[in-house]
């Protein structure tokens, strides 16, 4: 992961309607979450739900897929395994400086 990624994703992860999305979605696995059932869980309106999931796919957490004529939204575990890397390779490296 490179440092532009890294704040991306440190970015979208530092609202916390979009954090409070991000751990519904790990916690709910593979299988992930339509738009409307994350909406109903968190308490948030379909309008501004659309704005912050778009904010976390651009950034790479979580990603999307049609299902019928539902969006199913899911956490890329990848991309928080890589952020992770990242910031204990940066941290590890300025610390032995």
């Amino acid at each position: 992961m490179d440092e532009a990624r890294a704040l991306a994703a440190l970015g979208a992860l530092s609202q916390t309607t979009r954090l409070q999305l991000y751990r519904l979605l790990v916690g709910c696995g593979p299988a992930g979450l339509s738009a409307g059932n994350i909406a109903e869980r968190l308490g948030v309106v379909p309008s501004s739900l659309s704005f912050h999931l778009q904010n976390l796919v651009n950034a790479g957490l979580i990603t999307q897929r049609r299902t019928g004529r539902m969006m199913i939204y899911a956490a890329a575990y990848q991309t928080m395994t890589e952020l992770l890397a990242y910031l204990s390779e940066t941290c590890v490296a300025a610390a032995a400086e």
